[in-house]
């Protein structure tokens, strides 16, 4: 069981810079973060597989946001840049510990851009 604990939501002025930060209990061969706005479907933003060295970035933040790893590989970090208000969201952490499943949550970091 991947325990997932996310911080560094809050609010800030459009164009103005987040980070958001998750770690993870133990290792997980792919992690991601999402987020979902009331009434729309859960998007994904960006994921990290670590053993691949790979990360996927949607269109909507390429060139924006950056996903990066501690070298234990068990905290992901989310650099957000150039907020738009299009990114106010709640943001998910998501864990796939054997790269089949985004099993694991945590509980969910807002991030509201005016």
């Amino acid at each position: 069981h991947v325990q997932l604990v996310e911080s560094g939501g809050g609010s800030v002025q459009a164009g103005g810079s987040l980070r958001l930060s998750c770690a993870a209990s133990q290792y997980a061969v792919c992690m991601a973060w999402f987020r979902q706005t009331p009434g729309k479907e859960r998007e994904g933003v960006a994921a990290i597989h670590i053993s691949a060295r790979t990360t996927y970035y949607a269109s909507s933040v390429k060139g924006r946001f950056t996903l990066s790893r501690d070298n234990a590989n068990i905290t992901v970090y989310l650099q957000m840049n150039s907020l738009k208000p299009e990114d106010t969201a709640m943001y998910y952490c998501a864990a796939d510990p054997q790269g089949t499943d985004y099993a694991y949550w945590g509980q969910g970091t807002q991030v509201t851009v005016s």
